[in-house]
């Protein structure tokens, strides 16, 4: 029965910062602003602390990982070391390998550092960041580790993609990696969101959510066709659909070349091949979104998505309706 007060205890806080995050009182909701308010003067020598943002562990991989990347990304624009949150799921710390040489949470609070947690702000709004500062500022003669609240947005989350590259290409488990794809062919990942899976249980979305992250077949196909008739190799194509759908939903796919359908693959799996695709077509979806990141070669991707691009040669913008400048597929080779 005790196990249940946490999660009441975080929902209760979620509804809270919800009702009041945009009003003017919203702060006060904070011990560390209201420490900071009486302690504004402190002028005492700074200590070297941390900043962390906890991976959300209600949520998919994929949002999880946009929360970590907030914290790596955020501890260096605030000045402050970058300390680790664990994933909620043993088996994603392992596969990704983010927390390797990193300070974790847990082990500076075992030393004496203090969890002090942030007030969420607004990246773009320099009032918001400035207050940030200043509360942290107010605790610059203690040894503190600052946690972002739950969520704390960072849009342009491909600021960190080469230290994440780095840090999952050189992670132990990597040697541990099986992949399906032929070495001698081209292989395209499609990434096609239908539902979200979150370790093995499918979790029900409303009508919004569906609407706002959908994208119908006709979409992945004008793209995949634009891609097959356009692109110029001396070498043959292979096309791995990854998706919760059936396969018989994409039985018209089958005419673009040797198709494979891998909805048996688990997750992690499905992961690291979107990772190591020669060419990934993305979904409205963190899911493909984060191993976009990750991955070294070409991508395709929505453009009207959550998070934003880099302004990057592999980097293809696609439309709504899956039309793109087919000229980019020139830098393919």
């Amino acid at each position: 029965m005790l196990k249940i007060f946490p999660k009441i205890n975080r929902k209760f806080w979620y509804l809270l910062i919800s009702f009041f995050k945009n009003k003017r009182i919203y702060p006060y909701l904070y011990k560390s602003y209201w420490y900071f308010l009486f302690n504004k003067n402190n002028v005492n020598q700074k200590q070297a602390n941390y900043y962390s943002a906890r991976p959300n562990p209600g949520a998919g991989i994929g949002h999880q990982m946009a929360n970590w990347i907030a914290g790596y990304w955020f501890a260096n624009k605030l000045g402050l070391n970058f300390a680790h949150s664990t994933f909620s799921n043993q088996k994603w710390e392992t596969f990704l390998g983010f927390g390797h040489g990193e300070a974790n949470v847990l082990d500076l609070i075992n030393v004496g550092y203090k969890k002090v947690r942030l007030p969420l702000f607004d990246e773009f709004n320099l009032k918001e960041v400035d207050l940030q500062k200043k509360i942290i500022d107010s605790y610059k003669s203690q040894k503190v580790v600052f946690v972002a609240e739950q969520d704390q947005g960072y849009r342009d989350q491909f600021g960190v993609s080469e230290i994440i590259k780095l840090k999952f290409n050189i992670a132990p488990s990597r040697i541990k990696d099986i992949l399906i794809y032929n070495n001698n062919n081209f292989n395209i990942a499609i990434h096609v969101r239908r539902t979200v899976i979150i370790d093995n249980k499918e979790i029900i979305e409303n009508d919004a959510a569906k609407s706002m992250r959908w994208l119908s077949n006709d979409y992945y196909e004008k793209v995949l066709k634009q891609v097959v008739n356009n692109l110029k190799l001396n070498q043959p194509i292979s096309i791995y659909i990854f998706s919760t759908s059936k396969a018989d939903e994409f039985n018209e796919f089958s005419k673009y070349g040797d198709i494979h359908f891998c909805n048996d693959m688990d997750e992690y799996s499905t992961f690291l091949h979107l990772i190591k695709a020669d060419l990934l077509i993305t979904s409205k979806s963190s899911f493909s979104y984060k191993p976009a990141l990750v991955n070294d070669s070409f991508k395709i991707c929505p453009r009207n998505f959550w998070h934003g691009y880099p302004s990057d040669k592999q980097w293809i913008l696609a439309e709504n309706d899956g039309s793109f400048d087919i000229s980019l597929l020139n830098q393919i080779n």
